[in-house]
């Protein structure tokens, strides 16, 4: 891979931390004691206990916040690995063996770690 594409790739990555961190922060906050953690947050988390439904509807959105927290954190943690491999001089180099990995693979999700021919051999999907 040249240093065309590495650039190429590293702004389509740099770009894409940037869009799943502003969804994150619609549905959690950064940890004040990790800054590469989240936690999840809802609108307002204060109810009045006697209305159950109430109660019910926050512990709803709630949960629903932490399943969306917990994909978009899954993602962002895969694309600050990639933007890793693109410093360390790693990136687009199959974890499996070692070859290059194909372009339309990376162009589908540039912070793949495995080639098309490994995803399915592989218990790494990304």
């Amino acid at each position: 891979m040249n240093k065309k594409d590495i650039e190429y790739f590293e702004q389509k990555l740099s770009a894409e931390k940037v869009r799943l961190e502003q969804e994150l922060s619609g549905v959690g906050q950064k940890n004040p004691g990790n800054p590469n953690d989240w936690q999840v947050t809802t609108a307002d988390i204060e109810v009045d206990p006697a209305d159950e439904n109430e109660v019910a509807d926050k512990l709803e959105e709630y949960e629903g916040n932490s399943g969306i927290l917990t994909q978009l954190e899954g993602q962002r943690t895969e694309v600050v690995a990639a933007l890793e491999r693109i410093k360390n001089g790693t990136y687009g180099i199959c974890e499996t063996c070692g070859k290059p990995i194909e372009r339309e693979r990376l162009e589908a999700n540039p912070s793949s770690r495995i080639s098309i021919k490994h995803r399915h051999d592989s218990s790494v999907t990304k």
